[in-house]
């Protein structure tokens, strides 16, 4: 472990309030230095126009927060939804990255056709995801997977199949503990055994396996200590991005308040300095 590792401290803004002004200045009460954006006034990020794109950058500028990741719905549809509109989602992603001067865009990798063996929706799968990935590579993005619940690449064994078709430094992924809880994966170690290489960013989040209830950081299954002595080990310097989902969750997102939010920041703050980790 590496005493002097310094994480930058980010979250969901949304997850706080629609307003970008209160979602600022509670993350950085909270001593964040960053922000994932999501949505702002109750629009998501692929849906706010050039205006308020502006407009939420000039806010965020005067608080001082940098945009760690474009928190993007990319990839939460079914597979066999219309590829053209994805596309052109995604391309608003990018240009609401580049706008907020932010590398990273998180994406999903689609819900498989019902019905059908999961495993065999890859090939469609790796299509799809293959014209987002030129699109961020174009753009000198990169692409963050999120290992959401039901989604293709919820599961370690299929998300390598994703890293291994793509093959890509511009497909990386973001690592969510509660998800992987939420779908019986009990054997963290493994799962990071398979995939702790290609994690580039960590979102916050923990759950219980006896009933799937999203949890403060550490009281849940998702060995949310485990991973950050994996990260410290490694010297990761990266964003560490709360994602409490304490108080509600929906299907683009979820909600938490601020209250819930500071208990889930305090407790994983917790848990980074006894490993050694500087939260900023």
């Amino acid at each position: 472990m590496n005493p002097s590792t310094n994480w930058r401290l980010s979250g969901f803004g949304d997850e706080i309030s629609p307003d970008p002004k209160i979602q600022a200045a509670v993350l950085s009460a909270l001593g964040a230095s960053a922000i994932e954006v999501r949505s702002a006034w109750s629009v998501n990020i692929v849906d706010l126009s050039s205006s308020q794109l502006r407009e939420l950058k000039s806010i965020l500028d005067d608080s001082g927060l940098e945009v760690s990741a474009i928190g993007s719905p990319i990839g939460k549809v079914p597979v066999d939804s219309p590829t053209g509109l994805e596309v052109e989602r995604a391309k608003r992603a990018f240009e609401a990255a580049n706008l907020l001067e932010s590398k990273y865009v998180r994406i999903f990798s689609f819900y498989p056709v019902a019905g059908q063996d999961v495993d065999s929706n890859l090939e469609a799968v790796v299509e799809k995801l293959s014209l987002i990935l030129r699109g961020a590579q174009e753009n000198n993005l990169v692409l963050l997977h999120e290992n959401e619940k039901d989604i293709f690449g919820d599961r370690p064994e299929r998300i390598l199949k994703l890293l291994e078709n793509l093959n890509s430094q511009n497909f990386r992924l973001a690592w969510d503990s509660a998800n992987f809880v939420q779908v019986g994966i009990t054997d963290i170690p493994e799962a990071w055994e398979k995939l702790g290489e290609f994690v580039d960013y960590l979102q916050v989040k923990d759950a219980r396996i006896a009933d799937s209830e999203v949890v403060p950081p550490g009281e849940g299954d998702g060995g949310v200590e485990f991973v950050v002595q994996k990260l410290a080990d490694r010297n990761y310097s990266g964003f560490a991005s709360m994602e409490p989902h304490l108080s509600a969750a929906f299907s683009l997102g979820g909600f938490s308040g601020p209250a819930a939010f500071g208990i889930a920041t305090r407790a994983f703050r917790a848990i980074a300095e006894r490993n050694g980790v500087r939260l900023s």
